[in-house]
C-alpha cells in the first residue's frame, strides 16, 4: 500500500517518493547519468565506454569511446535508480581532471594519462565523438590538475 501526501496552494502539487512542478533555478551545475563503474572513481575523473562493467578510466588520446567526466554535484540526475554507479556530467560545467596546457574555449579531449583531459591543438577537426567539451578556464603548466570544463559542448 503507499501512501501519498499531497499540497496544493498556487499550483505547487508535491506527493512523497516524486516531485511534479516547474523547477526555475538549480544549485548545481550539471545534468549527469548514472553509469556502472569497473572501479571507483573520484569527481573530474574522465571515463570512456567499456571494462569490464559499462564505463572504464579513460586512457586513450583523443578516444571516440569517451563517456564523461565523473559529477561532483549533479543538477539533474538521470537513472537514479540504478543502485550502484557513478554519475557522469552529460551538460554543463564540471572540475575536471587536465594535463597540458589549455586556454578558455579550447575543445578537451581525452588523454593518455588516466582519467585525464587534455586540449585539442592539432590544425584539423578531433575526430568525431571524441570531444568531452570546452575549458572554462586557462591552465598554464603541463601538470595535472582540475580545471572547469562545461562538457557536452562539441
Amino acid at each position: 500500500m503507499h501512501t501519498h501526501t499531497t499540497f496544493n496552494s498556487t499550483g505547487i502539487v508535491l506527493a512523497t517518493g516524486t516531485f511534479q512542478g516547474t523547477a526555475t533555478s538549480a544549485q548545481y551545475a550539471d545534468l549527469a547519468e548514472k553509469y556502472m563503474p569497473d572501479s571507483d572513481y573520484q569527481p573530474g575523473t574522465v571515463l570512456q565506454f567499456g571494462g569490464e562493467q559499462e564505463v572504464t578510466i579513460a586512457n586513450e588520446y583523443a578516444t571516440h569511446r569517451v563517456a564523461g567526466v565523473v559529477s561532483t554535484d549533479p543538477a539533474y540526475m538521470m537513472n537514479s535508480a540504478l543502485e550502484d554507479g557513478v554519475y557522469i556530467a552529460l551538460q554543463g560545467r564540471v572540475p575536471c581532471r587536465v594535463v597540458g596546457t589549455c586556454k578558455k574555449g579550447d575543445l578537451m579531449v581525452t588523454s593518455d594519462t588516466d582519467g585525464c583531459a587534455v586540449a585539442w591543438t592539432e590544425s584539423f577537426s578531433p575526430p568525431y565523438g571524441s570531444v568531452i567539451g570546452k575549458a572554462l578556464e586557462n591552465k598554464q603548466d603541463d601538470n595535472e590538475s582540475v580545471i572547469e570544463v562545461v562538457v557536452g559542448v562539441r
